[in-house]
């Protein structure tokens, strides 16, 4: 297979991964805990970025040779950012579509990932070095 598609499956099966526990997370604080959905969602994010970062570094990336420091502050800022984007993406398409915010979360899921977190992460968090 193709290097550069193998690593991109494998981001994304990751992204996946955290993505489940992030959603079934914020569907917790949101419909038990009753959070706001912006609220629910900083929350899960921030457990989701846990488990993400985890497979990227050990699996997706393999950068475990890396101080993990190095890696670590630059994707709590990509977490951070990602965060920001659905938090406050998810409820305005709700409000504007007059979608139901778990399918609207979906929606901002996909773009914030394949646009946003795979770009970064690949290129910049667990980027290739020559040696």
């Amino acid at each position: 297979m193709f290097p550069k598609l193998k690593e991109f499956l494998k981001a994304q099966l990751s992204a996946f991964v955290g993505g489940m526990v992030d959603y079934g997370i914020m569907l917790f604080c949101k419909e038990i805990l009753g959070f706001t959905i912006s609220t629910s969602i900083v929350i899960s994010g921030a457990i989701g970025a846990i488990v993400n970062f985890t497979i990227n570094r050990l699996w997706t990336f393999k950068k475990e040779e890396a101080p993990v420091v190095n890696q670590l502050w630059k994707f709590i800022i990509v977490v951070v950012g990602s965060i920001l984007l659905k938090s406050q993406g998810t409820p305005l398409l709700s409000t504007l579509t007059g979608i139901d915010y778990r399918i609207t979360r979906l929606i901002v899921e996909v773009v914030v990932s394949l646009g946003f977190n795979f770009t970064l992460q690949k290129y910049w968090v667990f980027k290739k070095t020559n040696t």
